[in-house]
């Protein structure tokens, strides 16, 4: 009996000792890939924090998107002007037309996204902040690895960016017909003024084509783009009246 479990005993230590050269082998192969994720990933890590921290005080160039229109199109027509020189009523109208909680989330508006998953992806849930990072720093389309990384940036652009920054920036980079991005480029397309003297009207008009600027006007506004900026106007008063553009706009126009 003995002899019995010392030969099992034996056998088991040269079968661990046969595995032995065979584990260190792969650790050892393991080692320099493991070091290179390490490597790839702090630099990844650090390449967020440099542009995010960047384009906190930089104006951003452009994006992915932009370029790829300014190809198509043969140019583009841009014009960065800071919040100031936005009539305070196009910038409540934005906000009130495409993210009313821009001052009370954190980047990812929960709530919206519970009610868009609720109505069966039928709806947009995509944050001020969201379309920033993504006009900034990503590309456009429904991939997973696009709301992925969408998802890691925006809450590092709303830890290190204050809220007007981000509006800012949003008012400057989006879309408002094809090749015409910002808004102080889309008063002069569309009405022939900056972006400062801006009307009520011609503000709640340009944030109403803001969901689909290549299939609506503001000047020769259709019915439903009517309605729209009615509606829009009654947000942006609302959100006024009741402090939630407080975080980007201090005094009333």
């Amino acid at each position: 009996m003995a002899r019995s479990r010392s030969g099992r005993a034996g056998k088991a230590s040269k079968r661990v000792a046969s595995g032995g050269p065979l584990r260190r082998f792969a650790a050892a192969a393991l080692r320099p890939a493991l070091r290179w994720l390490r490597r790839a990933a702090l630099l990844f890590v650090g390449l967020v924090a440099f542009f995010v921290g960047l384009y906190a005080f930089v104006n951003p160039p452009g994006g992915l998107y932009q370029a790829a229109e300014a190809r198509r199109l043969g140019g583009i027509e841009r014009q960065w002007v800071p919040l100031e020189a936005v009539a305070p009523v196009a910038a409540r109208a934005a906000v009130a037309a495409e993210d009313a909680n821009f001052c009370m989330h954190w980047g990812l508006d929960l709530d919206a996204i519970r009610a868009a998953l609720s109505e069966g992806g039928q709806r947009g849930a995509s944050t001020i902040t969201q379309q920033v990072v993504k006009n900034v720093y990503l590309w456009h389309g429904r991939s997973w690895s696009r709301k992925a990384l969408e998802a890691l940036l925006t809450p590092a652009v709303e830890l290190v960016w204050s809220k007007r920054r981000i509006l800012e920036v949003y008012l400057n980079v989006a879309e408002f017909d094809a090749g015409v991005f910002g808004i102080e480029a889309a008063a002069r397309h569309y009405f022939g003024v900056s972006a400062d003297a801006l009307t009520p009207l011609q503000s709640a008009r340009l944030a109403a084509l803001l969901p689909d600027p290549k299939g609506r006007d503001a000047a020769a506004p259709s019915a439903f783009v009517t309605r729209r900026a009615a509606a829009i106007l009654d947000g942006a008063a609302t959100i006024a009246a009741d402090g939630r553009a407080d975080c980007f706009q201090n005094a009333p126009d």
